[in-house]
Parts: structure tokens; C-alpha cells; sequence
């Protein structure tokens, strides 16, 4: 497989820092094209937020530079999937225990984490940021941890219900601010086509329709094209009044 990637972040209409968190990492190996994507959103009072997203970003990037080339010497999605769980919940234990250590003001990052090995892909999730596959239509592959995606899964709660409710954006768990942390971790095989990453406040204000008007393969021949559908859509959010950042992150398959 071939990738391509572009990452593009904005602090939008209404907070003075820039609380999310992104990184592409790419490299050519003896068994393939390797690339991995991370999208964090990080919440907490003043700087908190950005503190949490940017340790775990860094912890993953260490982990692509120093493990990964080990990992590549036998390949296993399943097992690259279980480790970055156990690092995500390490992570957790470490940012809740700073956070306690100075003062007791609560931080933490939701995780959108995935890494493509040639014709194979793993991600990892924890939180409402989300990961989508886009080909012929716009599906979304993560499940969100929050507190009405889990009442519309348990039929207490309408899709139409939930996009106005003021509990939305109430998060059951995130890395740095959960006593206890339960990724969503998935394989598979790679599929030609588009996937996308991005935090919550990418996608509140637009439809899947519009999503796909813009980030369908067709239209996304190249990384200017990438780069510009994307920034037309983030320009759409803020228009409609999108007050938290807003982040997004495309990968090309092909």
C-alpha cells in the first residue's frame, strides 16, 4: 500500500490555546509503507488540556522511532494493539498521578491512535475523537465513550436527542482523568480509500453528506488537495459557530 497524509489543526472562534493534539509519522520499511496517525483532545483548566494531549503524542512518537522497528521484525496487529492499550492505561496512571501531585486539577486527552503496516492497520480509541473509513460512503469505525452514545446504544436516547442534549460532550473516559481506562482497540485489513481522524469539535457542525461532498477519494488527489478540502471544511464549522478546536487528520490508501 501507498499513503498519503496531511494533518491541519485550528484553535477556532472562542479559546485562546489550542488544546488538541496531532501527529503523522511515516517511513519506508524492507516489508512496506508504515504510517501512523494520532488525534488528541485534550481537556483541563488553562493549559491542562494541552499538557495531557501533547505527553501522550509524545509517548507514541517515541514509540514509532524506538519499538516499532522491533515489531516490524514479525508483524502481529493484534499484539501491537494489546501494547498500546497497556501504554494508553500506563499513560493514564502517570497523568492522573501528576495531576494529583500538583494541586489536584484534573487533565486528560481523549486517543484516536491508528498504524497501517503496508496492507495491515490496528487503531486505538479512548474518548470521543473518532476515526472514519471513507470510500464509497462515510463510515465511522471507532465507537464514542461518551454518555449519550452509550443511552442511544441502550435505546434511551435518539441520534436527534443527543445532538442537542447539554450531556454530549460528557466523556465516560478519557486518558489522564479515568480511574480506570478501557480502549477500544481493532485490526483489520487496509482497504483502498480514505481514512480520516479528528476531534469532536471537526465534526459537530457538519453532516456525513458534507464530510464525503469534500473528503471523498476522488477529490483527494494529492496532499494540496487534501490539505485545502480539509481547511474548506474546518472554514465551515467555524462559520457556523464551532467554539471548541478543531482537528483533523486525512490518510490515502491506495
Amino acid at each position: 500500500m501507498r499513503f498519503l497524509a496531511t494533518a491541519d489543526t485550528d484553535v477556532g472562534i472562542a479559546k485562546s490555546t489550542n488544546q488538541d493534539s496531532v501527529l503523522i509519522k511515516h517511513a519506508s520499511t524492507d516489508i512496506g509503507e508504515v504510517l501512523m496517525a494520532v488525534i488528541c483532545d485534550g481537556m483541563g483548566g488553562l493549559s491542562k488540556g494541552e499538557l495531557a494531549s501533547a505527553t501522550v503524542i509524545r509517548a507514541f512518537s517515541k514509540w514509532f522511532d524506538e519499538e516499532l522497528p522491533f515489531e516490524l521484525e514479525n508483524p502481529d496487529m493484534q499484539i501491537i494493539g494489546s501494547k498500546w492499550s497497556l501504554m494508553l492505561k500506563e499513560l493514564n496512571a502517570r497523568i492522573l498521578e501528576h495531576s494529583q501531585n500538583t494541586g489536584g486539577k484534573s487533565m486528560g486527552t481523549t486517543f484516536s491512535g491508528i498504524l497501517f503496516v503496508d496492507n495491515q492497520y490496528v487503531f486505538a480509541h479512548v474518548g470521543d475523537s473518532r476515526i472514519y473509513y471513507i470510500d464509497s460512503s462515510v463510515t465511522q469505525m471507532t465507537t464514542d465513550q461518551t454518555f449519550v452514545a452509550r443511552e442511544i446504544r441502550r435505546g434511551t436516547m435518539t441520534l436527534e436527542q443527543a445532538k442537542t442534549d447539554k450531556r454530549r460532550n460528557l466523556l465516560l473516559q478519557c486518558v489522564g482523568a479515568s480511574k480506570v481506562v478501557d480502549p477500544q482497540v481493532q485490526w483489520g485489513e487496509v482497504k483502498n480509500g480514505a481514512y480520516m481522524l479528528c476531534s469532536d469539535g471537526f465534526r459537530h457542525e457538519i453532516s456525513e453528506s458534507e464530510i464525503y461532498e469534500s473528503l471523498n477519494p476522488i477529490n483527494l488527489m494529492n496532499k494540496d488537495a487534501m490539505h485545502n478540502n480539509a481547511k474548506y471544511l474546518i472554514d465551515l464549522v467555524k462559520s457556523r459557530g464551532e467554539k471548541d478546536n478543531i482537528s483533523v487528520i486525512l490518510v490515502k490508501a491506495e
